[in-house]
């Protein structure tokens, strides 16, 4: 047997009853003590410790009953040495000398509030993360933890971990970064699988399994965010501007060569140019047009 089998959850093989067939004996051993104690006036010694020792034998197989419901298992230790783990469903009777840990193998839910992290390029964001867990080798989760840590806590504190770690390697955007560069925001799936990874290789240690683990909050710290707004407002003026320049060019471009084909006028090269400025900041201002009327003869 090598080391990782002895450090492993394996099934527990030892005396298994049915909670019920015992509990049917302990009621035959407790009707008669009652009637060996009331049949006479004067119980005898034989009797009186016969019903001694029938009572020791009912407490006793009282403390072995175990009952245990779809998607929860038992962790049995006799006298500190690990005997294996019950994962049957129902109501059974062990060894009452057993020390029972029972332990969830439920999924869990755990919503890691938002932290505050540097990402790659040195900005403060807050990210936070939700996760679904669930214990897969419930001998570690036992043995390898500390009694005074609760899986909880264990798993918060390793998720924060994690989350530090996954965050720093990206940018926020690609503000700061190639268009092609995986960041935390536009990153998607791929930091979720890489954030679930960096969790379950954490988590292993104490046989606890990550199913799914995904970023459900992601923002600039608030040192920062007023003036990452106005980034991002510039950035957007910038291209709505590119936009309305290249629109007007084409417009100008149209009207110049319909007054040459319609022969509306005949235009030199001053009069060409003002009004191509003329159209350029018309179409181009932020502000509406005020034609100008000239009436003078």
């Amino acid at each position: 047997m090598n080391e990782n089998t002895i450090n492993s959850e394996r099934p527990y093989n030892g005396p298994l009853v049915s909670g019920f067939a015992v509990l049917f004996i302990i009621i035959v051993i407790l009707a008669a003590i009652v009637a060996s104690l009331t049949s006479s006036a004067e119980p005898s010694v034989g009797a009186m410790i016969l019903s001694v020792v029938g009572i020791v034998a009912i407490v006793l197989g009282m403390k072995g009953f175990v009952m245990l419901e779809p998607g929860e298992s038992m962790v049995l230790i006799f006298f500190g040495r690990y005997s294996g783990t019950l994962r049957r469903v129902g109501f059974s009777w062990i060894n009452p000398f057993m020390t029972k840990r029972k332990i969830s193998l439920r999924l869990r839910n755990l919503d890691v509030e938002p932290i505050k992290v540097n990402d790659r390029v040195g900005n403060p964001v807050l990210i936070g993360l939700v996760l679904v867990w669930r214990v897969n080798d419930t001998y570690r989760a036992v043995f390898d933890i500390d009694s005074n840590t609760s899986l909880p806590s264990f798993v918060a504190i390793q998720s924060d971990a994690a989350l530090r770690e996954v965050a720093g390697r990206f940018a926020y955007d690609n503000e700061t970064t190639s268009a092609h560069e995986l960041t935390l925001r536009g990153g998607g799936e791929e930091i979720n699988d890489l954030l679930e990874k960096a969790l379950n290789e954490r988590l292993a240690m104490a046989g606890i399994e990550v199913k799914e683990a995904r970023l459900n909050y992601l923002a600039y710290a608030p040192e920062i965010a007023a003036v990452m707004l106005r980034r991002q407002q510039a950035a957007a003026i910038v291209s709505a501007r590119e936009k309305i320049v290249e629109g007007a060019v084409g417009m100008v471009k149209l009207a110049l060569d319909h007054i040459e084909k319609d022969q509306v006028c005949t235009l030199s090269a001053e009069a060409r140019a003002a009004m191509v400025s003329n159209l350029m900041v018309v179409l181009c201002s932020d502000d509406a047009a005020t034609p100008m009327v000239n009436t003078t003869a």
